[in-house]
């Protein structure tokens, strides 16, 4: 069904809500109808095309070259974001004929440039999208269309006969098989390869998922995040789009992954927190796993409206904090915001495409199950207080290795305890690392190495090894205590740092307690030397959003923030000092404000060394 869009004017644009604090505008105005949030996305989408026509391959943003950033979806994303507006438009609106020539003169621009992978998906989706609304002789001129049926294949990034992926995460077998299956319904090829693809899809989705249905990022290595989370619903939505059948068993899967979305959920409209390339897309996954989970009913009547609140709550919190109207653009770069280099700045133009058709793509998901319109709920903290579990352990993986997600729920606040370290690249970035993510209280830093670990102990040794303890935890094990719960486990070996994969050092054996209080979160370590070692220093650092910092021995009080205070045992020292937007300590959606550093000089370890931090927040 297409809907009149808001006309592109100067008024259009400045309707824009202006950035506000995300809580003060919570607290003073009802969430409108995602509807209506959504809505603002296609003036924006608007404007960025008439750009791109305009400045064509000279296009800056925000003192980016756009077109020349090495994004290698761009082309796709570009497509995307026309299409999203193309079949939206009413027939007969006066502004549609010069649309689908904007469309065919970018197709001409971008048919030379790299597209790959999730690119050749976008721009495929686009086109199948243009031939159902009976709009792609228009928006195509027939020489384009034809080098586009040869370039928009799944073949250039799996390798045939053996159907393996060409240097690419296991998740990418998705991406393949929605190009394939698309390519049969434009009518470029048979089902042959589609069915083929959705066979190894699946197969690996069982054997890197195993028996709890939340896939490894690796080849089994033991790395999950957001995107584990994710992936259920971006494959019943491949399924939905291409008109298959979603089966019980991918329900099934998609019912544990709302699970945890609806446990993480905050009615601030925040989302995921633990794992890389978070930012909105931290709170845009939530927006797919719930809107795919109420479109095929696996959610209750009540989850569903509360859900739906959520998924508001989110458009909204986009347009008011995410979206910046002066420079006409999401930012995820400037405010003291950091994301990887994955999502850099120079990927500007293609981060405005693909989150706003994410957003446009939930919305009429919600809309299919019936939620257009329909003003959310008010009340989602009151039920997100009584309704979901105050605390929960979900495990991803148990064996060699354990992996698993405890949240904890209290005082307003979501405590994302993520025990998912594993694999290549990314083991020793603080995203990734076993703490408490909470928004506003925990952050982990985008890329941030091993200079400065937040939260975690780090041995640096008199040979010059420094190491921490992230990624070989065993028997994770949870049990309530009083009025909260615990959470323990252990590792036979520390992380020996510096390397793409993390490397076992047992020279020194941790065993970690969480206890997980109402006010207060303690983590503490108990380390043991497998033989008398020379430590040349200890060292804790907290980066705290929170300020007016004071330090009595080794206990920092706060006079400003969620953070009341930060407590530290087993070190000699401890000082504080402000953040001053330093880069090492920024967080996705915006700066910490101070630096807590502990620190123990050289000592021989020969007995076990009790190490303890509690943050006490309000």
């Amino acid at each position: 069904m297409r809907h009149a869009l808001p006309l592109l004017a100067a008024a259009a644009l400045l309707a824009v809500p202006v950035r506000v604090p995300v809580h003060a505008s919570a607290a003073t105005t009802a969430t409108p109808p995602l509807q209506r949030s959504v809505e603002q996305a296609y003036p924006q989408l608007e404007f960025l095309i008439q750009k791109l026509v305009k400045e064509r391959e000279g296009i800056v943003m925000d003192g980016e070259k756009a077109l020349n950033s090495k994004d290698k979806f761009l082309p796709g994303k570009i497509a995307t974001g026309l299409a999203d507006l193309l079949v939206h438009l009413p027939a007969n609106d006066p502004r549609l004929p010069g649309m689908l020539r904007d469309y065919a003169d970018l197709a001409d621009l971008t048919i030379g440039m790299n597209n790959e992978s999730w690119g050749i998906y976008y721009y495929i989706g686009a086109l199948h999208r243009l031939k159902k609304a009976g709009l792609l002789e228009k928006a195509v001129r027939p020489a384009t269309l034809e080098r586009l049926r040869k370039q928009l294949d799944w073949r250039s990034f799996v390798r045939l006969p053996s159907y393996e992926l060409i240097d690419l995460p296991t998740n990418y077998y998705g991406v393949a098989f929605s190009i394939a299956r698309l390519r049969m319904l434009m009518g470029w090829e048979d089902a042959a390869g589609s069915e083929v693809l959705l066979d190894r899809m699946l197969k690996h989705y069982a054997k890197y998922s195993g028996e709890y249905g939340f896939s490894d990022e690796t080849d089994g290595q033991g790395r999950f995040d957001r995107y584990s989370i994710l992936l259920s619903a971006e494959i019943c939505e491949r399924f939905i789009e291409t008109g298959l059948e979603v089966t019980p068993e991918l329900k099934a899967l998609l019912r544990k992954s709302a699970d945890v979305a609806l446990n993480s959920a905050s009615a601030d409209g925040t989302g995921f927190t633990m794992g890389r390339s978070l930012g909105p897309y931290g709170e845009t996954a939530m927006l797919e796993i719930l809107s795919t989970a109420a479109y095929l009913d696996v959610l209750t009547p009540q989850e569903k409206e509360y859900a739906y609140a959520y998924s508001a709550r989110i458009a909204e919190r986009y347009m008011a904090f995410w979206y910046q109207p002066g420079m006409r653009s999401v930012d995820m770069w400037n405010d003291g915001r950091r994301t990887d280099a994955y999502r850099g700045k120079h990927r500007i133009l293609g981060e405005n495409f693909s989150l706003l058709h994410q957003l446009i793509a939930t919305n009429e998901m919600w809309n299919r199950a019936g939620m257009k319109d329909v003003a959310p709920r008010q009340d989602l903290a009151a039920w997100l207080e009584r309704s979901r579990p105050k605390f929960s352990l979900t495990r991803f993986a148990r064996g060699e290795h354990d992996r698993a997600l405890a949240i904890w729920r209290d005082k307003g606040h979501v405590f994302s305890l993520s025990l998912i370290n594993g694999g290549q690249s990314q083991h020793a970035n603080s995203p990734y690392y076993p703490l408490p993510f909470a928004h506003g209280i925990v952050s982990g830093v985008a890329d941030s190495g091993y200079s400065h670990p937040q939260l975690m102990p780090k041995f640096t040794l008199a040979d010059g090894s420094e190491l921490i303890a992230t990624a070989f935890m065993k028997d994770i094990e949870a049990r309530e205590q009083g009025s909260g719960h615990t959470v323990s486990y252990r590792q036979g070996a520390l992380t020996r740092l510096g390397k793409n994969v993390p490397v076992a050092d047992p020279r020194i054996r941790v065993e970690t307690e969480y206890t997980l209080q109402p006010g207060a979160i303690t983590r503490t370590d108990r380390y043991t030397p497998a033989a008398p070692l020379d430590v040349a220093k200890l060292t804790l650092e907290f980066g705290a959003f929170s300020k007016g910092a004071t330090v009595e021995g080794n206990k920092v009080r706060f006079s400003d923030g969620a953070a009341q205070a930060f407590e530290v045992g087993g070190l000699a020292t401890c000082s504080a000092r402000p953040a001053a937007g330093d880069a090492a300590w920024q967080a996705p959606y915006g700066q910490m404000n101070t630096v807590v550093s502990c620190a123990s000089g050289a000592f021989s370890m020969r007995e076990p060394l009790e190490v303890s931090w509690t943050i006490r927040y309000q």
